[in-house]
């Protein structure tokens, strides 16, 4: 079996974040196989309402843990909603039009699920508080969490018997957990920060019982690179134009180190697409900038789109993913 450190990024890889616009799983999967290079990509449709959001897609995924919706949101209970069932089917579908487009496929394969830190905010327990606030909920979701991604992740490799797959976490709400940020039910106050061991810890311990290469994607600001690489992930996902002059260090500590990283760079909104070039301009500067081997560049930068292609056109998001594709080729072909 696979172990968390079993990775190695192919030179030029470009790939999606997850999300994909419409409701059609067949088309959004030939799309995510054949638009990118380097790293297919299982999709995720959102636009088919509760239960393919990215909170509901992973409750569905639980074991032994159930999940509704209720007019605040996801909330526990005793057996499953009728939106987490769909949840499930969706997931079904979407492997299906995978497996149909990924005959013959050899090389990693990406598969997404929401963080159990992220999903600790978005998901109620009975008293209307983020199971965040408790910290049993807390070890119980991540616990679930944990044997439900191993089945996930079996399941890919079953259907998908060529493919080294990879498992994207997404925590879109890690630095807000980090920091005291995610609001109360009230809206009035704020769940106190989580120490930064334990949120290491149960991000360590989910990994390595999931027993695949990890990546963690954040599209918010301040993404924990060290915090993500002590915790054993082969790679972080990010939005470039967020990081800051605070962030270069640990980007280059991270390169160095052998961590993937995933720069997000092409619009996840319809925009105009510059040349592909262009659009790494600013990663080939920083590279330079930190003094780091030109020729590592394309075997350790993967180029995606900043965020999940959701929001945009089913036109657009093929464009950018090729887009993507292009741009990554550059930093092979020209690192300097």
């Amino acid at each position: 079996m696979s172990t968390q450190t079993d990775f190695s990024l192919p030179a030029g890889t470009a790939t999606g974040v997850g999300s994909m616009p419409g409701g059609d799983a067949r088309e959004a999967a030939r799309v995510a196989v054949e638009a990118v290079e380097g790293m297919a990509f299982l999709p995720e449709l959102p636009g088919r309402g509760p239960g393919a959001d990215m909170i509901g897609r992973t409750l569905g995924m639980l074991v032994d843990l159930y999940a509704r919706v209720e007019p605040s949101g996801w909330r526990f209970g005793d057996r499953p909603g009728r939106d987490s069932k769909r949840a499930t089917s969706w997931l079904g579908e979407d492997l299906d039009a995978l497996e149909e487009f990924t005959q013959g496929y050899e090389g990693p394969l990406k598969i997404q699920a929401v963080g159990p830190w992220t999903l600790s905010a978005g998901v109620e327990t009975r008293n209307g508080e983020a199971a965040l606030r408790d910290h049993g909920a807390v070890r119980d979701l991540a616990g679930s969490l944990a044997e439900g991604l191993r089945l996930h992740v079996e399941e890919a490799r079953r259907r998908v018997p060529g493919a080294r797959i990879v498992l994207q976490l997404d925590e879109p709400s890690l630095t807000s957990v980090l920091h005291g940020g995610i609001r109360t039910a009230s809206g009035y106050q704020t769940y106190r920060a989580v120490d930064r061991a334990v949120v290491e810890s149960t991000l360590r311990d989910l990994i390595a019982a999931v027993g695949a290469p990890a990546v963690v994607h954040s599209c918010a600001p301040e993404v924990p690179f060290g915090l993500l690489r002590r915790a054993g992930v082969v790679g972080i996902s990010f939005d470039f134009e967020l990081l800051t002059e605070r962030d270069w260090d640990d980007f280059g500590e991270a390169a160095e180190g052998g961590t993937a990283l995933f720069a997000g760079v092409v619009p996840g909104k319809d925009a105009p697409l510059s040349d592909p070039g262009g659009s790494v301009s600013g990663v080939r500067a920083l590279w330079r900038r930190l003094g780091l081997a030109p020729g590592a560049l394309g075997s350790s930068v993967a180029v995606t789109p900043s965020c999940g292609l959701a929001g945009a056109s089913p036109a657009y998001a093929r464009a950018a993913l090729a887009h993507c594709a292009k741009a990554a080729r550059s930093l092979v072909d020209n690192p300097e």
